[in-house]
């Protein structure tokens, strides 16, 4: 035969033959034996010790009566033929009579039909039962779920390794009765209706199937207003159509409405249940449900005519149906307590039959084969010789991508032909080989070469049915016993392919997907990470990320971490004292309304950018959270007080009215004017409730975290002459975490705190920082009946975290290089999952352990759960404990702990772990919850002390510090950080700042000490930087650094350190010049600091005169000397400090001065640019103020005279204090001129003498 046409017809063969891939009650008193009545004919096995049946019923004393085996191994099975499908609902096992051979462990499978057998499970794993410890003794055994069945199999796993397999075995249950009926493909019943039209509120639909067939309509309904329910097999899943009154969904257009099961075309039982109450549903296929809300607006179901179970049949047309009909049998149909099967076996009226339905289920004989291993399996049958042509067909079914199907020695010498699955798609290649026998592989056994096994990734994995060779089917029965071509490592009558996306664990919305021996998690675009998408990418809370160093931005926090709900967008704003959280709704724009009455009322309902659970996951962390809430009014009431109904009210989180207003508590039907009696009208509670005919406002903010967040506000009071109200709800505003700061101190090794229950049955992970100084100690431990989980710190340097699901203890184990009992807040991550158990300690590279897929995989805990201790009261912690989470769950440590004695609540010595986030020379402060950085002493601000304080200096500007008494500059008043102090005679000099500037020569920095020393840094005309030190009269030092030209328009750094003899300077970042004066140097007392332009006449050095006749112009930033802050104090506290401004001194960011072909410009944005301006208070427009625009102008005219009166008062007062300088300090603003001006500064008029240089770098 020519190899094209050979080819075209194996593959059509092949391709035509592919196979694309319930719970039961048990009844009382179910427990009868079934086997001991049996004949010796109903016992059956792989092979017997004496060549005959030998009794093998449990208790049979009459010699060595039992079951032995010829051999003892693995592939031995002893089976029973129960005479008709009963119920099964324990076993019982002996050894053989007066023998030592017992086995110690077995497996059960079960059957319909004596083939395609079914293994016993539990807990999604193939079940192994315990055995025999002698040859007399009964093991007795409930099965958790019961079975039914006709042919029972024990399977032995483990014997008496000195004995051999000895089995004696009982079976208990009961009687199974049913209705079944079985469809062709091209039949149906219909019931029929008594009435036209069939309308209910509640719908309860049951059955078992079962099929060889992956496609196929099992009932369907529907109604002419658009209605229809329809259950169907897809592809071996069970999809569920439901729709309600919404004529826009028909059937074949949209998605089901539910999908569950998977491999239902197995030809085993499978159970179906749809339980529906108006638009709420359950679907439960086995033993997996899946709840849903269905779509349209009805609570009916409208069914017109008739129910068909089996197809979808056309009406007008026997015989012809809409989809493909279903093939298989069902078994117990009941429509709302009606029983489909039963009305049709005793042909009542209300049934039709469409085609051939059958009332009994014929059972196929089909014999499924599993290739187990993907290296080992295979199965070699024979062909047909001396034929010309070859057809091979059968049904596969695999999760692997990858796998060899099929080779074979094609005749004549014509070549080896190769069928393998490569990346899911099948590829067929003949491969010239030298002439050998006839033979058909499947699989790949390892004795095979390369050329004879062509497959570079690995053998067939998963199940085969239906082997047909030359059109012949194969007896793999034949194969099992020994007399058809031979096999390895196959399970034979049985596929035992598994579906481990079902259900999925993969959490969050993770997509599954799987491989013969394993399931992976694709965790894109959910948020999560993991290896079940369990951990959340983002953190709790915006507290969290200040502590991480971040400043303002959106973030998207998790506030239950690893639990239920998703993450959420908000907008952390982290000052100095507090970090907020704000969540934005979609309409924070000031809203105008008119025209509205009690029986007309305007409405508007909020939307935020989260659901109702994220915000109050939100809200009930935080310490405090509000919304402002404004009203402005004409002759609009707001709460009709003292005792009217409120004309305005507003509903948040539960749904309820609330009459009160921004600034009061709940309950008080009051504005804040009212509680602080300053409202226009004092017969009323708020401005509004007035009614007067001038615009005026009730602003406040709502507090009481329970109502929060505002979901809509009602207003019914705009429909009178010359009524209007314009109204704005603030975002939702949140600060203070509860739980990341809450902490517990253990100080006896008795005591411990207890919770409920750690339930975590599939996963399980537990976070928290945790401080001590002891040696060992636990952490927390919640035990089970076998199940465990504790953590500990079992050394100083260990941490160890233990579990047992059942299986037998797992441990993992952290080593630090660095002992953890030092006091110091070190933060632990465990997690346990179905794929794999970790341990994190700090940063330290985290522990894994793959976790078992055979035996249990449930966690199940029952005693409390004890934190800080064990149940026994042993190896007790002593130390801290803070932010404990488990499973997203946080616990409230600090209120169990002002209960419990031996534990206090707190835990103080926070800045001794985390004083590194204080930049800058920022000093960490303790608070009660958490910490904060002090920048008293810090050129820079901000909540870390990074953000630097910078102005930018025309060429007349000057900043001179002046040297005297301490004085205040912050808020935070204490003796050590909130005065600045004269250094006299200071033992160093610490000189930092940076700058930008093209001005060439100029003045930088001087400082003036009252005997006339003096240090200056200038920059020279070529751009080179000086550094003039004047100790003495006969002393003086010049250091130049001219690596570059600094006046480049480049921002530069520069640090100048003296401590005794050493003086160093460094220059962006680098050691430029080191220098060591003599012995007697002395620095005498600072008198003052001069920034840019010196303008008392200090007879400044001739070449410091020089730089200095232009002064500054350019940008200065985080100027420091010592402990002080100049250039901070003049735009901080100008009023309170020593501190001297002449000229215009403009605060800036010195980046965005610098040359754009240099840097990029640094844009800042603000939260009052992304939420809108949140001071504004007048919300009219000027169509609104025109109405008032008389009263306006008196009361502009009126405010310009005040504050012109305020102005002259400023103006004498400033004066008095300095009569000889001019203080222009403007903040926040840059002069539109500005740059050109910079810019003109390059070539000077009056050109300086080149420095003279002492010493050069």
């Amino acid at each position: 035969m020519d190899s094209v046409p050979l080819l075209m017809s194996i593959s059509t063969l092949l391709f035509s033959g592919l196979w694309h891939p319930g719970s039961t009650a048990t009844n009382y008193n179910c427990d009868d034996p079934l086997a001991s009545l049996l004949s010796p004919m109903a016992f059956s096995s792989s092979s017997t010790l004496t060549g005959t049946n030998r009794p093998a019923q449990l208790n049979q004393r009459v010699g060595d009566d039992g079951w032995s085996p010829e051999d003892s191994n693995a592939q031995q099975w002893l089976q029973m033929d129960l005479g008709s499908r009963v119920e099964i609902t324990a076993v019982a096992t002996q050894g053989r009579t007066g023998s030592s051979d017992w086995v110690t462990r077995y497996s059960l499978m079960f059957s319909d039909t004596g083939h395609n057998w079914k293994q016993y499970q539990q807990e999604d794993n193939i079940w192994t039962f315990a055995g025999n410890t002698n040859a007399d003794s009964v093991m007795h055994h409930k099965l958790l779920h019961s079975v039914r069945a006709r042919f029972v199999r024990f399977v032995p796993l483990e014997w008496n390794p000195s004995g051999k397999i000895g089995m004696r075995v009982e079976v208990y249950g009961c009687s199974y009765k049913s209705d079944v009926a079985e469809f062709d493909g091209r039949s149906s019943l219909l019931y029929r209706f008594n009435q036209k039209l069939l309308s209910t509120l509640k719908d309860v639909i049951s059955m078992k199937f079962k099929s060889i067939q992956g496609d196929g309509v099992l009932f369907h309904g529907e109604g002419q207003r658009g209605d229809y329910v329809t259950l169907e097999l897809q592809k071996g899943r069970l999809a569920l159509y439901l729709n309600l009154d919404d004529s826009k969904t028909r059937l074949s257009s949209g998605p089901p409405s539910a999908m569950l099961g998977s491999l239902l075309d197995d030809q085993h039982w499978h159970s179906v249940l749809i339980e529906r109450v108006g638009k709420q549903v359950n679907f439960t296929v086995d033993k997996y449900t899946q709840h849903f809300r269905t779509k349209g607006e009805a609570d009916a179901l409208d069914i017109d005519y008739e129910l068909s179970f089996g197809g979808i049949p056309v009406p007008g047309k026997p015989g012809t149906f809409l989809k493909k009909n279903f093939q298989g049998c069902m078994e117990n149909l009941y429509y709302n307590g009606i029983n489909i099967i039963d009305l049709g076996k005793r042909r009542k009226h209300q049934i039709h039959t469409v085609g051939n339905v059958t009332f009994s289920c014929s059972e196929p004989q089909i014999v499924p084969i599993t290739f187990v291993s993907s290296s080992h399996s295979y199965l070699l049958l024979p062909g047909t010789p001396q034929i010309d042509g070859l057809s091979v067909g059968f049904q596969f079914r695999t999760w692997n991508k990858d796998g060899q199907l099929l080779s074979t020695e094609l005749s004549k010498g014509s070549g080896t032909l190769l069928l393998s699955l490569e990346s899911g798609t099948l590829r067929l290649v003949i491969q010239k080989s030298t002439e050998r026998a006839a033979e058909i592989l499947t699989g790949c056994p390892d004795n095979l070469t390369a050329s004879q096994c062509l497959n570079p990734i690995m053998a067939f994995q998963g199940c085969m049915r239906l082997i047909f060779i030359d059109n012949q089917p194969k007896d793999l029965i034949s194969v099992q016993q020994g007399s058809l071509g031979n096999f390895s490592d196959l399970h034979i009558d049985l596929c035992s392919i598994k579906d481990r996306c079902l259900p999925n664990y993969c959490e969050h919305g993770g997509s599954c997907s799987q491989s013969w021996t394993n399931f992976y998690c694709n965790c894109s675009d959910t948020g999560y990470t993991g290896t079940t998408c369990h951990h959340s990418l983002y953190e709790r809370s915006c507290e969290v990320y200040r502590h991480q160093g971040r400043t303002a931005g959106f973030f998207h926090i998790d506030p239950d971490g690893s639990g239920p709900l998703g993450p959420l967008q908000v907008y952390c704003n982290v000052t100095e004292d507090k970090i907020w959280t704000s969540v934005q709704h979609n309409n924070t724009e000031l809203t105008r309304v008119w025209g509205t009455s009690p029986e007309k009322p305007y409405s508007m309902a909020l939307d935020y950018s989260g659901s109702m659970e994220q915000l109050e996951a939100l809200i009930d962390s935080s310490e405090h959270c509000e919304q402002e809430v404004a009203y402005y009014c004409r002759r609009s009431r707001l709460l009709n007080t003292p005792d009217g109904v409120p004309f305005t009210w507003w509903i948040g989180r539960s749904k309820e009215r609330h009459p009160y207003w921004g600034g009061v508590p709940p309950g008080v039907q009051q504005c804040e004017c009212g509680l602080d009696e300053i409202c226009l009208d004092v017969r009323h509670f708020c401005n509004c409730d007035a009614d007067k005919d001038e615009w005026t406002n009730d602003t406040g903010f709502l507090s009481f975290k329970d109502h929060l967040p505002v979901t809509q506000i009602v207003i019914t009071d705009t429909n009178r002459s010359n009524s209007e109200a314009a109204w704005r709800i603030g975002p939702l505003r949140c600060y203070g975490d509860r739980h990341f700061w809450n902490a517990v101190s253990f100080y006896t090794e008795a005591s411990y705190l207890h919770f409920p229950t750690l339930h975590a049955e599939f996963s399980a992970d537990i976070s928290f920082f945790f401080k001590t100084t002891a040696l060992s100690g636990v952490f927390l431990e919640n035990l089970g009946i076998i199940d465990f989980i504790r953590l500990e710190i079992s050394s100083p340097s260990e941490i160890t975290f233990a579990i047992d699901v059942g299986n037998g203890p797992v441990e993992l184990i952290v080593q630090s290089p660095s002992p953890l009992n030092d006091n110091q807040w070190h933060y632990i991550r465990a997690e346990r999952n179905l794929k794999v158990t970790s341990l994190q300690v700090d940063q330290l590279p985290r522990t894994c352990r793959e976790t078992s897929e055979a035996g249990h995989f449930r966690l199940q805990l029952n005693s409390q759960l004890f934190v800080g201790g064990m149940s026994s009261k042993q190896k007790g912690f002593l130390g801290c404990i803070r932010s404990l989470s488990l499973n997203g769950q946080k616990l409230d440590l600090e209120e169990r702990a002002r209960v419990t004695s031996g534990v206090r609540p707190g835990c103080p010595g926070h800045c001794s772990s985390y004083s590194s986030i204080c930049h800058n020379g920022g000093k960490c402060v303790e608070k009660r919850s958490g910490y904060f950085c002090d920048c008293t002493s810090s050129p820079y601000e901000g909540p870390f002390c990074r953000k630097e304080v910078s102005a930018v200096f025309e060429a007349g500007t000057s900043v001179t510090y002046m040297f005297q008494e301490p004085y205040p500059v912050t808020k935070h008043l204490n003796q050590s950080s909130s005065a600045i102090y004269t250094d006299l005679a200071p033992s160093k000099e610490n000189i930092a700042l940076s700058f930008v500037t093209a001005q060439k020569p100029s003045l930088l920095l001087y400082i003036n000490s009252s005997s006339q020393d003096f240090l200056a840094v200038l920059l020279c005309k070529n751009g080179s930087l000086q550094v003039h030190y004047q100790l003495s009269k006969e002393e003086t030092h010049v250091f130049t650094i001219e690596v570059e030209n600094f006046a480049n328009r480049r921002i530069h750094h520069l640090k100048i350190n003296r401590e005794g003899r050493e003086f160093t300077i460094q220059m962006d970042e680098q050691l430029r010049l080191s220098y060591n004066f003599s012995p007697e140097v002395e620095f005498r007392a600072v008198r003052s600091l001069t920034l840019g332009k010196v303008t008392e006449n200090l007879g400044l050095d001739p070449e410091v005169a020089k730089a200095n006749s232009l002064g500054f112009a350019g940008c200065l930033s985080a100027v420091q000397y010592n402990h002080i802050a100049p250039l901070k104090a003049a735009l901080r506290h100008a009023t309170v400090s020593p501190v001297i401004v002449q000229g215009t001194l403009t605060e800036s960011s010195c980046g965005s001065v610098i040359d754009p072909d240099v840097d990029a410009v640094t844009t800042v944005h603000s939260l009052s640019d992304l939420f809108g301006k949140t001071d504004e208070r007048e919300p009219l427009t000027n169509a609104v103020r025109s109405d008032s625009a008389i009263i306006g102008g008196v009361i502009a005219v009126v405010i310009f005279i005040i504050f012109s009166i305020v102005g002259i008062m400023t103006r004498f007062l400033y004066q008095h204090k300095q009569s000889h300088h001019t203080n222009q300090i403007k903040e926040k603003e840059y002069p539109a001129n500005l740059d050109s001006s910079f810019r003109n500064n390059i070539d000077l008029q009056n050109p300086v003498s080149e420095c003279k240089r002492e010493y050069f770098i």
